[in-house]
């Protein structure tokens, strides 16, 4: 197989050495070139057909954002990988590159006591991202998948276990690609939903606050980072803030949100899966979940407890995915009632909430205890 030809962008020789020594150490990556600025890497896209880039923000001349909007006009879809800043500066001009197309971001290191440290860091974040956005087995960490060059085939969904419920409760979960999904999702519910709404995107600490202050302002429902112990009202999207799992806990008052540093989940932190489990046992079973486009399988086994339990789950298909990685391994495993394009999602949503809209729903006791 051919090596993936990347272009390395950034206007730090500090950053393009280290970024272009890290992809060079593995076999099954070439760096074709570099660019000091996005008008310099214009070109060099043309003329290199780079299968992947690497793109800095800031930069002189014209900047990472710039760039991958001219590179979109140009209708050009190779993927962009953005280098941000772990700051809140750097996250919204994260959010915007994604806006503007470009595919996913890594964090450049921060607060790193030497080079070879900066090294590793970049090695864990973005070789499986390269691999993922482009179609290639990933190597490491195990367990992180990666979009498969053709389509495969989905398994029908296994025979329930339980009796189907009515949905209580929407939980989704989402990776790579998962913002802008996500904006079109979010945006296109009601405001008259009739369920809480608790959301796990992989991202860092900062862009989480960031992005859901932006998909507050794209929606008509209420989208606030999470906080612990805030209680789930209709019409309000919880979202997990960086490093901390979200869950559920019911109480004699209703469920509320918990927030916990416990252990990463399939390399995660905020992970689908407690969100999906905790779910469960809050609203015993009457769970709506969906999964979107991201790496890995994070999510796959929270759809099993949730099936199980009578609950629906659904997911985007492959082809509108960025990477067919977490809704491919629910899909696959046999746990998706339906598989659908991200512009079916949220009318998918909004009729398998149908019963919910009734105007004597059926009352709910919800499960009490912390999650597992």
């Amino acid at each position: 197989m051919d090596p993936i030809r990347v272009l390395v962008v950034d206007d730090s020789v500090v950053v393009r050495k280290i970024v272009t020594d890290v992809l060079s150490s593995d076999p099954s990556i070439e760096v074709v070139g570099t660019a000091v600025n996005g008008k310099l890497a214009l070109g060099k896209v043309d003329a290199l057909k780079p299968d992947l880039v690497t793109m800095d923000i800031e930069m002189p001349e014209m900047n990472g954002i710039e760039a991958v909007r001219a590179i979109r006009a140009r209708r050009n879809r190779v993927p962009i990988v953005m280098f941000s800043t772990l700051t809140e500066r750097g996250a919204s001009a994260t959010l915007d590159a994604l806006s503007a197309g470009a595919n996913d971001y890594v964090t450049k290191p921060a607060n790193v006591g030497s080079v070879a440290q900066s090294m590793e860091s970049v090695r864990e974040q973005l070789i499986p991202k390269i691999k993922a956005l482009t179609g290639r087995p990933a190597t490491a960490p195990a367990g992180l998948g990666a979009r498969p060059a053709a389509p495969v085939a989905v398994r029908p969904p296994a025979p329930r276990s339980a009796p189907h419920k009515a949905p209580a409760v929407l939980v989704i979960g989402s990776s790579t690609g998962g913002p802008e999904a996500l904006a079109k999702v979010i945006p296109a519910l009601p405001a008259s939903l009739p369920v809480p709404v608790l959301l796990v995107q992989h991202m860092p600490p900062v862009f989480t606050r960031q992005f859901a202050q932006r998909l507050d302002r794209l929606s008509a429902l209420r989208v606030v980072e999470a906080v612990d112990g805030a209680p789930l009202l209709p019409g309000t999207v919880h979202l997990a803030p960086g490093d901390h799992h979200l869950t559920v806990r019911g109480t004699g008052r209703g469920a509320v949100t918990m927030l916990s540093q416990g252990p990463p989940e399939n390399f995660c932190r905020p992970a689908v899966d407690p969100l999906f489990r905790s779910a469960v046992a809050a609203y015993d079973g009457a769970v709506l979940s969906v999964v979107l486009t991201g790496m890995g399988s994070d999510g796959r086994s929270g759809a099993s407890v949730i099936r199980d339990a009578g609950g629906t789950v659904v997911v985007q298909d492959q082809a509108t995915s960025v990477v067919w990685g977490m809704p491919g391994a629910v899909a696959q495993a046999g746990l998706a009632d339906e598989v659908l394009p991200l512009d079916r999602v949220a009318e998918a949503i909004t009729r398998h909430l149908a019963r919910a809209l009734s105007p004597h729903p059926a009352p709910l006791t919800l499960a009490t205890g912390a999650p597992r």
